[in-house]
């Protein structure tokens, strides 16, 4: 692949591994930034086409130029995770974004139970997104609200979950994967199979491994990124 400043103008499909504590939004604009330098190029529109939180880690599709327009075609396709959930507490962010406000007591909990809850989840489900999330509430993003202890209602959303894989079973850590549906919040689905077993669970890490026919095996990092584009430059 030896890109020139065309060819992001009449579009790319850009596959990135978007790395720890980077939002989506900083790694589009860090690429935006970094080719428009690179190539000389006075305007360039580049989006990405899926948010993966910051505590996330994996595959972002991000298009250039003209591709911008086919966004939501990437949006709507089925996805593929990976991560661990921590059992026995909760925090107000699903996630480790925030720190524990509830624990419970686990040792009741048998592998059965566990498989029974895991099977509800399997099919359409209503999910209700977490107010740690970069949803649009009036004008506002919901983890605005958040932070301010402001009570805001989130309306709940039909979502696939195709497929809901729990590994390595070692209490309170259990590790999963699963392949949904656009729009699929990883967080909510561990926090209410918590709820399922009259306990809590949170998140603690997650990484996107898949989008449609897209893997992250083959995406770049952003340091990768650079150096292909630096090299091709260079000769």
């Amino acid at each position: 692949m030896n890109l020139t400043a065309e060819d992001f103008l009449n579009g790319q499909v850009l596959l990135i591994d978007k790395p720890l504590e980077w939002t989506s939004f900083d790694a589009v604009n860090f690429l935006r930034s970094f080719i428009r330098k690179m190539y000389n190029i006075k305007k360039l529109k580049v989006g990405h086409a899926g948010t993966l939180d910051p505590l996330a880690t994996g595959l972002l599709i991000i298009c250039t130029g003209k591709k911008t327009k086919e966004v939501d075609s990437y949006q709507g396709m089925d996805k593929v995770y990976v991560g661990s959930l921590l059992m026995g507490a909760t925090t107000p962010s699903f996630d480790k974004e925030t720190e524990p406000d509830q624990t419970f007591d686990i040792s009741h909990l048998t592998p059965h139970d566990i498989e029974l809850a895991r099977q509800q989840f399997i099919g359409e489900i209503n999910q209700i997104p977490p107010i740690y999330s970069a949803i649009k509430i009036e004008g506002k993003r919901a983890f605005e609200y958040a932070r301010k202890n402001t009570e805001v209602k989130m309306k709940s959303r039909k979502v696939t979950i195709h497929d809901f894989q729990l590994h390595n079973i070692d209490l309170p850590h259990v590790d999963f994967t699963v392949t949904c549906s656009k729009g699929t919040y990883i967080r909510s689905l561990v926090d209410d199979f918590g709820k399922v077993l009259n306990n809590g669970a949170y998140m603690t890490d997650l990484r996107r491994t898949q989008i449609g026919e897209y893997s992250v095996k083959d995406a770049y990092t952003i340091e990768g990124f650079k150096k292909m584009i630096i090299d091709q430059l260079a000769i």
